[in-house]
């Protein structure tokens, strides 16, 4: 199935993102916020001017910390700081005043959390110089590269914070055998976000993506029964991609998933 542009923007899946890793560093941030804009109008609502964060919290956080923050965050935080839709279901993006340093690897400004407190993920104080800095994620292996840019790492926030969106209304999840991992870049649109590590191991990474109109599919690892999440636009969308791909569903195509069914 090919990634073709429909009306409602998902072919930005993999262009947008594809076509800003190819650009100097402030257009490829330009080229994030706008996938980030496109892919909100089309899987929730469209950004608006007041979706983003005071400039007022961010200074303060800016004089608590002691430190001042990378442009790539500051424009995250101005884009979407109030979306918590797009960044505040499962492991969320992190208030202004939440923002922390962590003690390890030398020390971390930290902006994102899993849920649990289980992973954090963030830039390296002496990057903070540069305005689109490279992003770590601590896993259960320690500190490990994440993505290469805190733009990069905003569009993954967003696309796996909608997949687990939804109060789990369309989302589904199954172990893959080997066979239909390899079935899925011949069904589905590969997303050309460069492969990364999951916080929880290397059992479950690399993370890929793939898209097709109103559908959005994440593979954690590649190696046998590695977990498929799913999220459909519609519930239609999700049961067209359910059917179309056979495995062991997690729970019905319609039911509701309660946090703890989640597979992690």
């Amino acid at each position: 199935m090919g990634e073709s542009q429909d009306e409602s923007g998902e072919g930005l899946v993999g262009q947008g993102i594809k076509a800003a890793g190819q650009r100097p560093h402030a257009v490829h941030r330009a080229r994030a916020w706008a996938f980030v804009r496109d892919f909100a109008a089309a899987w929730a609502e469209p950004l608006v001017s007041d979706a983003g964060t005071r400039a007022q919290e961010l200074e303060r956080a800016e004089e608590t910390l002691g430190l001042t923050l990378p442009t790539a965050l500051r424009e995250a935080y101005s884009l979407l700081g109030t979306r918590h839709d797009l960044t505040g279901n499962q492991d969320p993006l992190l208030q202004p005043s939440e923002l922390f340093v962590h003690d390890e690897f030398d020390g971390v400004l930290v902006f994102r959390s899993e849920n649990q407190g289980c992973a954090f993920w963030g830039v390296r104080l002496r990057d903070l110089d540069q305005d689109d800095p490279p992003v770590f994620v601590q896993s259960r292996d320690g500190w490990v590269p994440f993505l290469e840019r805190v733009s990069l790492a905003c569009v993954e926030l967003v696309l796996s914070e909608t997949l687990l969106g939804g109060e789990g209304r369309l989302y589904n999840a199954c172990e893959l055998p080997a066979d239909l991992i390899r079935e899925l870049p011949i069904r589905f649109a590969r997303v050309e976000l460069q492969k990364y590590p999951m916080w929880t191991g290397k059992e479950e990474s690399p993370v890929c993506w793939f898209s097709a109109p109103g559908k959005l599919l994440r593979l954690d690892g590649m190696s046998d029964h590695s977990w498929l999440h799913v999220r459909g636009r519609t519930p239609a969308d999700l049961e067209s991609l359910c059917a179309t791909v056979n495995g062991h569903w997690v729970h019905g195509y319609s039911d509701p998933l309660e946090a703890g069914d989640l597979p992690f």
